[in-house]
């Protein structure tokens, strides 16, 4: 079993899983679409990863009907969005890590020292 972004598989048999021309692949690789990793031989090799990735694209593209463009953007918005929800995971993680010891270290604490401050409000 390979790991999941482990490149392994070539073009030809990634064209064939995915039943496309090894055309539309270089095409997707044109369009920074997908990005699979190269062998000294200057070889496309997939992984896993980017074939879900072609998946995608490709559902994006034949039962949704997005262009390339629709695509691009997409995709973009998908991995802000995956990245922002790790960020919340990860932020709710360290939450709940400070409520168990009920209390927060000085340097992650929202204030650190209490001031008074005092609003002047000016009139025309």
């Amino acid at each position: 079993m390979h790991h999941y972004d482990e490149p392994v598989y070539l073009i030809s048999i990634v064209s064939k899983i995915l039943d496309i021309h090894p055309q539309t692949l270089r095409q997707y690789e044109r369009e920074n679409l997908v990005n699979p990793s190269r062998s000294n031989g200057r070889i496309r090799l997939y992984s896993q990863r980017d074939i879900d990735r072609i998946k995608l694209i490709l559902r994006l593209t034949r039962e949704l009907g997005v262009n390339l463009a629709g695509v691009d953007i997409i995709l973009n918005l998908k991995e802000n969005i995956d990245k922002m929800e790790k960020d919340i995971a990860t932020l709710r993680h360290e939450v709940q890590v400070a409520k168990s010891a009920h209390s927060v270290a000085p340097d992650k604490s929202l204030v650190t020292k209490k001031s008074v401050y005092e609003m002047i409000v000016f009139k025309d």
